[in-house]
């Protein structure tokens, strides 16, 4: 278990990896660099000092506006950065300071920047999704969560199962029913979660697509940004896989 200083220092590590995120999330998805330039005001121009970029706590000290011409600054910042910061201070009290409360919230961060980016702009960048994968693929080696083969397994078959899907609906459907950024996202899930994560994932992603976004596309006829639920659903298997499993077992066969 591990003591609450090591716990609210991985949170503060969270913390700053949320603030570069929002950068990757928001820059990654119309192919602009993340290193230059600087973050600055979409407004008026003025380069976001340091002491005006702390996680969080400069969004609330400027009430959510930019200290030069007032103009807004969105709540997605504040949120992205404190919804990453929990998670890299969850997965410190769960694993303790070892090598799978890094993997864990490396997986965690990178759902969240998938989902932050599949929203705004529809798009999966391929840093977040074959990036991913090469990053979970590396990890595995070190974890007692998951090996090299079942992770790379994981990654073939999550590949291949999304690819799949899309081409039957496409045939389906006579349109594309499914972007390649989901498909490349699959294989990082199971590069991370191996294959009963990726069929966990996709079920819980379709189920949830479906409550919840399902109405507003039939109303609409939006597109539904699938690269959030699946990131949802890769979230809940990573946390409660298991236990959803067992519990589906007793209720579907008794055992």
């Amino acid at each position: 278990m591990a003591s609450w200083p090591e716990v609210v220092l991985g949170a503060t590590l969270g913390l700053m990896v949320g603030s570069f995120l929002n950068v990757c999330a928001l820059r990654w998805p119309e192919d602009q660099s993340v290193i230059r330039p600087r973050s600055r005001c979409p407004r008026c121009g003025e380069p976001v000092r340091w002491h005006d970029n702390l996680p969080v706590l400069s969004w609330i000290l400027l009430r959510g506006r930019c200290r030069h011409c007032a103009e807004r600054i969105s709540p997605q910042y504040p949120v992205v950065e404190a919804a990453t910061g929990f998670a890299w201070g969850g997965m410190v009290f769960l694993h303790g300071v070892e090598v799978e409360a890094l993997r864990g919230a490396v997986f965690l961060s990178i759902l969240l920047g998938i989902a932050v980016s599949d929203a705004r702009f529809y798009i999966i960048p391929d840093q977040f999704s074959i990036g991913g994968a090469f990053l979970g693929l590396v990890a595995a080696p070190f974890t007692p969560v998951i090996d090299l083969l079942a992770a790379f397994l994981g990654a073939a078959f999550g590949f291949v199962l999304l690819w799949v899907v899309a081409w039957a609906g496409e045939k389906a459907f006579k349109k594309e029913a499914m972007g390649g950024g989901d498909i490349k996202m699959m294989a990082m899930i199971g590069a991370f979660l191996g294959i009963q994560g990726v069929l966990l994932s996709l079920f819980l992603g379709a189920f949830l697509g479906a409550v919840i976004f399902g109405p507003i596309s039939y109303k609409t006829g939006k597109l539904v940004p699938f690269g959030i639920f699946l990131a949802l659903g890769a979230g809940a298997s990573y946390l409660w896989g298991d236990a959803l499993v067992g519990w589906y077992l007793r209720w579907a066969f008794g055992y």
